[in-house]
């Protein structure tokens, strides 16, 4: 009974803030006027295969790793190890590698340890008496690590949350800081076909760049008549984190025990970028083969005209193998494809093993 009393004090709480979260929509999220003041958005960045075939559109649904980008508390629905792999190719020639690991601490909690980084390769040395490069090379490093902790408080209830450390860096210059996501999933029916979920995500700190690859060297030639170097620290401005607000629900229709058949939908009210409404479906033999497709819509701008604001134009789709091996063990393959332009359609594979 204190159970459920808790759970119904955290799902009042997280509820009374989605509610103030959409309240305020009109005048914080999805403004254009606060579009190119937040960073770290390679937060927005699905890494998986499988979700990110499906748009993300399976807040109530997700399970395992791939619940630790979409909604934590689907990392409460593994039952005991779960390794994932996935690399993506970027928009162009940027390479995006993730990896996780779960267990099963008792068969309600289950904890997570999940890190993307990406690879942007060598860029060239430029300065203003050398604009063509001076033949060095360089290479940014982008990179976040997130422990997760998901529980089960009943059959029908889970919660879950992450905490993310998040770096970026060049040479002498370096930001990071910490994110906290938090989620809600429901499943109710008789063959719990019908699920809703709720989740708050990268809510923290602002971030700053800092170090000694942020100065500018001139020269002063008004002291003394004489000429000599100075070093000037530039001031630079702190940046917030995207954080965001997502809502979904997903129903099964059961032909049979061999036979899914998945809609969902789900709707993002995003802190600097206009809001998200994606719907999908997906096909399930068994737990062998998947296959699946979503479509994004972003919200109109204050002209009421439909221009995209990102170069992914809203179309998503996937598949899944998954082969049983001995002992409960399984092998899964992913494969996504986002539809992008002008830039280049990002495709993502990925490798996972169950224990």
């Amino acid at each position: 009974m204190n159970i459920c009393n808790d759970l119904w004090r955290i799902l009042r709480v997280v509820f009374s803030g989605a509610l103030i979260f959409l309240s305020a929509a009109d005048t914080w999220a999805g403004n254009e006027q606060r579009s190119g003041q937040a960073g770290a958005t390679e937060l927005l960045i699905n890494p998986w295969a499988r979700s990110s075939g499906w748009g993300s559109v399976n807040t109530a649904s997700v399970t395992g790793l791939e619940a630790t980008f979409v909604n934590v508390a689907g990392l409460s629905r593994i039952d005991n190890l779960e390794l994932l792999f996935s690399n993506t190719s970027w928009l162009t020639d940027i390479k995006i590698n993730a990896f996780g690991v779960a267990k099963s601490l008792d068969g309600d909690v289950v904890i997570g340890l999940s890190m993307m980084s990406m690879d942007f390769g060598a860029i060239d040395v430029t300065t203003t008496e050398q604009p063509e490069g001076t033949g060095a090379t360089y290479s940014p490093s982008y990179m976040n690590v997130g422990f997760s902790y998901a529980k089960k408080f009943t059959q029908n209830i889970s919660c879950g949350a992450t905490v993310r450390m998040i770096s970026e860096s060049i040479p002498d210059l370096k930001a990071s800081a910490i994110s906290l996501d938090a989620g809600v999933q429901y499943v109710a029916g008789d063959d719990r076909q019908i699920k809703f979920g709720i989740t708050l995500k990268n809510v923290g700190p602002k971030m700053k760049f800092e170090g000694d690859g942020n100065d500018l060297k001139n020269t002063n030639s008004d002291a003394h008549g004489q000429d000599y170097q100075m070093t000037y620290d530039l001031r630079v401005e702190a940046f917030e984190l995207p954080s965001l607000l997502s809502i979904g629900a997903a129903y099964d229709f059961h032909n049979d025990t061999d036979h899914r058949f998945t809609l969902a939908g789900n709707f993002t009210s995003n802190s600097f970028t206009r809001n998200q409404m994606i719907a999908g479906m997906e096909y399930g033999y068994k737990k062998h083969f998947m296959l699946r497709t979503a479509y994004a819509y972003e919200g109109a701008n204050s002209d009421k005209r439909n221009n995209q604001t990102t170069t992914l134009t809203g179309l998503s789709f996937g598949a899944s193998f998954e082969l049983p091996l001995t002992n409960g063990t399984s092998f899964g393959l992913d494969y996504s494809y986002r539809s992008a332009n002008p830039l280049q359609s990002p495709n993502s594979i990925g490798v996972r093993v169950t224990l």
